[in-house]
């Protein structure tokens, strides 16, 4: 089998999910493939995603796009674009319906084997903390986003989880939407257009 296909067949997870409030099954969400020129790297799919089996599609995925500027046609397109959360799949809500955090494990086990079978990567978006602390070794979503500038030359957009439970994180970071969408969206276009 190939990479895609074990970390389909990955099982890791399953006495950890089948403890937490949802008691579901491990179902991984892989969508890359080895010519991807864009990277998006995620948190760990959500409830939504875990019954479509496609990467963002909920209201995170929606505000993620317009960032991004790319149409769902673009977005979904593996030969160009590879979405590779931290976790590959839902980790599952905690007593109270909240998110749990991505297992480590996951990333640990297929993290630097998924990263290896990617080499023609030219820009990498980190979506989220997780992303950002494996990727860039920071801590601290904000302090990584407001240095935009300097990860942008080097082909690096930090950015904060597209969540609703974000909203208020942008009303108080008006820079994000008025600077660093644009920027962001120029590169992206750049990536996607070239040949």
């Amino acid at each position: 089998m190939g990479l895609v296909e074990d970390i389909r067949a990955c099982r890791l997870c399953a006495p950890r999910f089948a403890t937490s409030a949802t008691g579901h099954a491990p179902r991984p969400v892989v969508w890359f493939a080895p010519g991807a020129r864009l990277l998006i790297a995620g948190q760990a799919p959500g409830a939504r995603v875990q019954a479509s089996g496609r990467p963002f599609t909920d209201p995170s995925g929606d505000r993620l796009r317009a960032w991004t500027g790319l149409s769902p046609e673009a977005f979904y397109d593996r030969d160009r674009v590879a979405i590779v959360p931290m976790a590959f799949c839902f980790p599952g809500h905690d007593a109270r319906g909240a998110d749990l955090p991505p297992p480590p494990l996951c990333a640990a086990t297929w993290r630097a084997r998924v990263m290896t079978s990617l080499p023609g990567l030219r820009l990498r978006l980190l979506v989220g903390g997780a992303a950002i602390r494996w990727h860039l070794g920071l801590r601290g979503v904000t302090a990584a986003v407001a240095d935009w500038r300097i990860w942008a030359d080097q082909g690096v957009f930090p950015l904060p989880h597209p969540s609703w439970r974000n909203t208020a994180w942008l009303k108080r970071n008006p820079w994000f939407e008025a600077e660093l969408v644009p920027a962001l969206r120029v590169q992206v276009r750049a990536v996607m257009e070239a040949a």
